[in-house]
């Protein structure tokens, strides 16, 4: 029989081994793998390994070398790799650099952290059971603030939250009606939630981020550049629009096949925009059908995240390189014949590149005996040989399209990681396009779980931003917490698109302003940024350039007329801030603007535009509540 004392004896040294084995791996991620990756990794790594040690992964670093164990868990004292740092080492490591105390100290704290038991590879958990994305969020989300004695803050209230919905879903804050409709209901946030997404303005933004996530930005001129014309957008927001699977949706992109169906139209803009470059088209592909940049692969296997090989860039590029944009439309060929190459390792070693997965799948293709020339192209290979864009009945990029779209995990963990980034201010995995095994998940089981359950329904994209909204994460307020530990919402600034309706809705017009928004995209193109660093050119735009100069002449038909007509300056500083910011200003605010306001009494609609201008500018209207 187990005694009371017991049990808690057990449950205390089982918490105990896993909060170290939970502070050994923060340690690893946050600092001992950017230590070792500058100073060791070139010699001890995926692409050369002296003396056997290879230094890029725990599970490599515990292995050891040919000179037996690197380290004793627990004791870093007694284990070679801390040792050989000092600067009497024998040997000592790096040969021709010394590592700072600061970074010697985090190795040895790392070590120490060491459990024997938390040291040997874990077995795969089994997946848990939860009713909902929501309580699934929650439940682990909150699990890792116990783990790590972190405090969530508090959550905002029903306007803030009310206000960051809308900046999310439909791209703009709410009017105060809507603020008001929504507070005045009983604040059912479900019901706004679907309201919202059923929306056409949900489907308009989410073709705004999405169409930044797969192109990015148009670099100069026209910043729509030739995609809505093609009609990349209208094939984009159609797929928000009907919520089609996401799978389908990329399958779609990387077919390329044009056609006259909303579904189709448009789709073959992703590839046809690569300008007939196959790598980079390959360069494009791989965050979307694998989470992760491939670039670094191209002339060796990737020296950091050693499961992307260099077979894998190269046939990502072979799986498109018989396309071929067409003249005179936006369709994308694809030949029948050719297309087989080789590339070189470093050793200079020729591999054939084979169409190959990062998932692992291999698509079977015959190779012709003696080279390309062997193969002779007729009309007999295409599905209509007339065709002006002509489709081979074997296409080796549907072929690719399918593999990538069916029974491939990481096109879901892809999309769910990004939509997290794009909703919370940092992915699961950060960057949420470097989803590899150098950017380990700050919570891998939620992350799995999320991935599975959007995939099990479907590819579902509704359903899951309902869930991530809807989620206690998402309701917080700002914190100093670690932005990994989602207990706090991390400051996110706006973007351009958001940015251009927000402002005509605070001065009471119309959202839609297509020369506005145009002008704020050439000023602001930044999406998401990792580090936000305003420049000299977004100055000038926001402190005195034309089109906010125009949008401010605007909102005197609008909110700035109708406010300044308020007899009382203290009205207008209290209706500005509300129209602007959505709440009511504090003491210090009201008695510095009213201030400003009977300054100013000889020119009241100039005096409330400056305020409008002011608030419009501020760092609390150009980032996320």
């Amino acid at each position: 029989m187990i005694r009371p004392i017991a049990i808690l004896t057990l449950a205390f040294c089982t918490l105990a081994q896993s909060a170290s084995a939970a502070d050994a791996k923060a340690l690893w991620s946050g600092k001992v793998q950017k230590i070792f990756d500058v100073n060791c990794v070139k010699c001890h790594g995926p692409l050369e390994q002296k003396s056997g040690l290879e230094l890029d992964t725990p599970d490599m670093v515990m292995k050891g070398g040919e000179n037996g164990a690197a380290v004793k868990a627990g004791k870093p004292d007694e284990s070679a790799l801390f040792v050989n740092l000092a600067a009497k080492g024998d040997p000592h490591m790096p040969p021709k650099k010394q590592l700072t105390e600061a970074e010697r100290e985090a190795v040895k704290e790392w070590i120490a952290a060491m459990t024997v038991e938390a040291s040997k590879p874990q077995a795969p958990k089994v997946a848990r059971h939860f009713d909902s994305g929501v309580q699934a969020i929650d439940s682990l989300i909150a699990e890792g603030w116990a783990r790590s004695g972190v405090n969530p803050a508090p959550a905002v209230d029903n306007a803030t939250w009310c206000r960051r919905l809308y900046l999310d879903l439909v791209g703009r804050i709410p009017t105060q009606a809507e603020v008001t409709d929504f507070t005045s209901a009983g604040a059912k946030r479900e019901a706004l939630v679907d309201k919202l997404l059923a929306s056409k303005d949900y489907a308009v933004h989410m073709r705004e981020l999405w169409d930044v996530f797969l192109l990015g930005r148009v670099k100069r001129g026209d910043p729509d550049g030739r995609r809505k014309g093609s009609g990349w957008w209208a094939f984009l927001e159609h797929a928000f629009q009907t919520n089609r699977p996401w799978n389908e949706t990329v399958n779609d992109m990387l077919c390329a096949r044009s056609a006259n169906t909303p579904e189709a139209k448009g789709a073959s803009w992703f590839l046809y925009e690569q300008k007939n470059e196959h790598q980079r088209i390959a360069e494009a592909v791989a965050p979307v059908v694998y989470g992760t940049r491939i670039d670094c692969a191209q002339c060796h296997d990737h020296p950091l995240a050693r499961e992307i090989k260099q077979a894998h860039y190269w046939g990502l590029v072979a799986a498109f390189n018989r396309s071929k944009n067409v003249e005179g439309s936006t369709g994308v060929a694809e030949s029948a014949v050719g297309g087989f190459m080789n590339f070189t390792n470093l050793k200079k070693e020729s591999q054939p590149a084979l169409v190959t997965l990062l998932n692992g799948r291999t698509l079977p293709e015959t190779w012709p005996g003696g080279g390309d020339k062997e193969e002779k192209d007729k009309d007999d290979n295409y599905v209509d040989p007339k065709a002006k864009v002509r489709v081979p009945k074997y296409s080796r990029r549907e072929a690719f399209a399918e593999a990538a779209t069916h029974d491939n995990p990481l096109l879901a963990r892809a999309f769910v990681n990004r939509m997290w980034a794009a909703l919370a201010g940092r992915g699961i995995v950060d960057p949420p396009d470097q989803m590899n095994a150098r950017n380990v998940p700050s919570h891998p089981e939620l992350l799995d779980w999320l991935a599975a359950d959007f995939a099990a329904h479907g590819h579902d994209v509704r359903r899951v931003i309902r869930e991530m909204v809807l989620s206690r994460v998402y309701a917080l307020g700002a914190s100093d917490a670690a932005p990994e530990s989602f207990a706090g919402m991390r400051e996110r600034s706006l973007s351009a698109e958001q940015l251009a309706r927000s402002w005509r809705v605070a001065l009471g017009i119309a959202p839609q302003d297509d020369g506005l928004r145009r002008a704020v995209i050439s000023a602001l193109p930044d999406v998401l940024p990792k580090d936000y660093n305003a420049t000299f050119q977004q100055a000038q735009f926001l402190s005195g350039s034309a089109p906010m100069t125009t949008l401010l002449q605007a909102g005197k038909e609008g909110a700035i007329g109708r406010i300044a007509a308020l007899p009382e300056a203290a009205a207008r500083v209290r209706e500005s801030f509300r129209s602007v910011y959505g709440r009511a200003p504090d003491a210090e605010e009201s008695a510095q603007f009213e201030a400003y306001l009977r300054s100013h009494t000889d020119k009241p609609v100039d005096a409330v535009g400056d305020l409008f201008w002011a608030l419009m500018t501020s760092a609390e209207f150009l980032s996320m509540p």
